[in-house]
């Protein structure tokens, strides 16, 4: 959930850049039907389009440095295998320091 809420973030912020691609989109279907108008749509829509994969690459770029997070399943079969671990050197001392 966190990677969807930093490209939404993410996106907002390019668009905030780029808004004049949802600006041609917003004078495309708010003028009255004009085939001198497609432009506007076409324009629109490819702007909009790489404005998206931006922001999907941003936010992957971003969040490929970052350590997954972990389910609690995993998080106390990593908690017993270092337990079992340190149990297992400690036996190992007690029986060699005999």
């Amino acid at each position: 959930m966190q990677t969807f809420w930093r490209y939404v973030q993410i996106q907002l912020v390019v668009f905030v850049f780029g808004i004049v691609g949802p600006i041609f989109l917003v004078l495309f279907f708010t003028t009255r039907p004009d085939p001198t108008m497609k432009w506007a749509y076409w324009a629109g829509l490819i702007i909009v389009f790489f404005e998206v994969l931006i922001a999907l690459g941003l936010t992957k770029q971003s969040m490929t440095g970052q350590k997954p997070k972990l389910s609690t399943a995993q998080l106390i079969e990593q908690a017993s295998a270092r337990r079992r671990s340190a149990s297992r050197d400690s036996d190992e001392e007690f029986s060699s320091s005999e």
